[in-house]
């Protein structure tokens, strides 16, 4: 059933209308609260001329005023594109361009309408013309995506993985279900982005789909988190490998109270065994380590009733996904060799939105997503990661493609030629480096060419390092050898 997964949020909200389901510094809100506040926005987003099956933006950090933009906008039948608030205009305007919502809507225009009558007028930074009445709001299955989740394009363009709200509903059954084993009773924090396919599921969806109450983080830091851990008597934590290293050289882990937390969650770059060994032996928490992406949700996890993992894996198929490792050719490969990770997942992607020669060269026909990461299958099915066979960076937890920032360099009036790899970082994973050759005559210096990235770019995204050669390694037949940029040996 097309909208299952809003079924699902109501049914939940319904068991327990009265138990807290946000909580902030500022305030709460029920479970109940949270529907009745959605429906009365479905109610505006129609007033303003949206419609079930209409796209509609949303640009909101880690606050209630999400959570009800979210839900309002699936009541109403329209797909919701949660957009980073961290991107530059230009990024952003990149993704409006590409997504053509009918509305973009801000923290201000959920807030604004809990005291007024109608919604009529002001609200988002794009305005429709015209009313339509509530009656778009339909009782029959919806026929529109759940989602839209913008990541960054291989090509330098952003892609738009459409996702159904079936996708949603497996997604969520696994998180709370085998992964997180969440209860009502449970507290998640959520200070992961909520625009990200992590932050989305793993602490808002998962915690309001079980009956369980979210702690809204707007911005991570560690003294921050910790003192929400104390005193929401959070009880499971998810995280990505450098909030969990922040975290413990944080002073003030010591005297926080982390006595509730019962479960750690890692996602998005591959959390190392020594950091979740580590964590483990100073707050006695364990991290269930595992493996997803925006396209996929998270195919690949230890689970929560696990009692053994192993260093070098990062876990198995969940239940109702299926992995294997293919050769250059597409054969299926035996039990520890080397291929390309390829996952079938009820919780994949629809495709890219207005790419399809994207879309068939990831996703084909036979349902298989080819992942990019070069990976081995142990016969009891351990997923071990070895590589990537794209270029992408992962930094403390974000996708970063080389070629988008190559983009914004390229339009330096400095610049020749620039190539970006990804170079270790101890606690991020990954640093983004950028190589640059300058136009002859040109002065201009590293810490510049950082600054004009940093102006362009989202934070996550910029280079820090920038290194200045006289050309750009190349082969026989032209093409940058950024191999040897990572080893000039």
């Amino acid at each position: 059933m097309a909208r299952s997964f809003v079924r699902r949020l109501e049914a939940a909200a319904q068991r327990a209308p009265d138990k807290a389901a946000l909580l902030w510094d500022e305030g709460a809100l029920t479970h109940g609260e949270v529907q009745r506040r959605a429906r009365a926005f479905a109610e505006r987003l129609a007033e303003r001329g949206v419609r079930a099956g209409d796209r509609v933006a949303v640009t909101i950090p880690n606050r209630w005023t999400f959570a009800v933009a979210l839900l309002g906008g699936w009541q109403l039948g329209a797909t919701v594109a949660p957009l980073d608030p961290l991107l530059k205009r230009d990024e952003r305007a990149a993704i409006l361009a590409d997504l053509a919502p009918a509305l973009l809507v801000e923290s201000s225009d959920v807030a604004a309408g809990e005291d007024e009558a109608s919604a009529g007028t002001g609200g988002g930074a794009l305005g429709v013309e015209g009313t339509r009445s509530l009656q778009a709001i339909p009782d029959a299955p919806a026929p529109a995506p759940a989602l839209v989740l913008y990541t960054s394009g291989s090509t330098g363009r952003p892609k738009g993985a459409v996702l159904s709200h079936a996708a949603l509903t497996f997604a969520n059954e696994s998180w709370t279900g085998p992964v997180m084993r969440l209860t009502p009773g449970d507290v998640v924090l959520a200070t992961l982005p909520l625009s990200h396919s992590f932050g989305l599921n793993g602490a808002l969806l998962a915690s309001l789909s079980a009956g369980a109450s979210a702690v809204l983080v707007e911005r991570f830091s560690p003294e921050g988190v910790l003192e929400a851990i104390s005193r929401h008597g959070v009880t499971v934590l998810p995280g990505v490998a450098t909030m969990f290293r922040r975290l413990l050289e944080s002073p003030a882990l010591g005297a926080a109270d982390l006595s509730r937390v019962r479960l750690a969650v890692s996602g998005a770059a591959p959390c190392p065994w020594e950091l979740a060994e580590e964590w483990r032996q100073r707050t006695g928490i364990r991290i269930v380590r595992g493996y997803g992406m925006t396209e996929l949700f998270r195919p690949i996890s230890y689970l929560a009733r696990d009692t053994t993992e192993s260093p070098e894996a990062i876990g198995r198929a969940v239940p109702g996904v299926e992995v294997r490792t293919v050769d250059d050719a597409g054969r299926v490969l035996p039990a520890g060799e080397v291929g390309e990770l390829w996952i079938k997942s009820p919780a994949a992607m629809q495709g890219y939105l207005n790419d399809p020669e994207e879309t068939r060269r990831v996703l084909g026909l036979d349902g298989w997503f080819r992942t990019g990461d070069l990976a081995t299958l142990s016969a009891d099915g351990l997923v071990r990661i070895v590589g990537r066979k794209r270029e992408r960076i992962l930094r403390g937890g974000h996708s970063v493609f080389p070629q988008e920032v190559e983009a914004v360099l390229l339009t330096h009036p400095g610049v020749a030629e620039a190539a970006v790899v990804g170079v270790p970082h101890p606690t991020l994973g990954e640093e983004v480096h950028a190589f640059v050759a300058l136009r002859p005559g040109a002065g201009t210096a590293a810490d510049e060419l950082v600054l004009y990235c940093r102006e362009r770019l989202a934070a996550f995204k910029y280079p820090r390092q920038i290194t200045i050669v006289p050309a750009l390694p190349r082969s026989a037949t032209g093409k940058i050898l950024k191999s040897s940029l990572r080893d000039p040996r």
